[in-house]
C-alpha cells in the first residue's frame, strides 16, 4: 500500500504564512489561522508543504487504505484559499447560499476573498465539521 503522502511537519506555520507572496492573501490567511485556531481549540499544524491543518483524525476505509488527515484545514493555492470541510449534504446549498461568493467541491470550498464571504457562516461549517469527524473517527 503507497505511504501517505500528506503528513503533518514540524515547519513553522508562521513561516508558511510569511512565504505568501501576496499581501491581501497572506492577511486573509492569517485571519483564517486565529479563526480556526478559535473555533477548533486546536493549534495549527503545516500538513505536506502547504496544508494548516487542526486537529487530527485517523480513518479507514472498507478497502483497508487508512491514514491521518486534519479534522479542518485551510491553504493558500494559486486561484483561491481552499478549506477543508465535511458539511452535511443536506444543508450544503443553504450554507453555500448564506456564506456568500465561493464555490465547493466534494470536501473542499473555494474562496478568493475573505471579504467575500460572511465570517459567521463558515464557523458554523467548521464548528460541524470538527463535530462529525471527531464522533465518527473518534479525533
Amino acid at each position: 500500500m503507497a505511504d501517505q503522502k500528506t503528513k503533518p511537519t514540524d515547519s513553522s506555520v508562521e513561516a508558511h504564512l510569511s512565504s505568501i507572496a501576496d499581501a491581501g492573501r497572506q492577511a486573509d490567511m492569517r485571519a483564517l489561522v486565529q479563526y480556526f485556531t478559535a473555533w477548533t481549540g486546536f493549534e495549527p499544524v503545516l500538513w505536506g508543504g502547504a496544508i494548516i491543518g487542526f486537529g487530527q483524525y485517523h480513518y479507514r476505509y472498507d478497502s483497508g487504505h487508512e491514514g491521518d488527515a486534519p479534522l479542518t484545514a485551510i491553504a493558500s493555492r494559486a486561484k483561491a484559499i481552499s478549506v477543508y470541510l465535511a458539511p452535511d449534504p443536506e444543508l450544503k446549498d443553504d450554507f453555500l447560499q448564506r456564506l456568500g461568493k465561493s464555490k465547493m467541491g466534494k470536501g473542499c470550498l473555494y474562496v478568493n476573498r475573505l471579504s467575500d464571504i460572511r465570517i459567521e457562516v463558515l464557523r458554523e461549517a467548521v464548528e460541524q465539521t470538527v463535530e462529525l469527524l471527531s464522533k465518527r473517527y473518534g479525533g
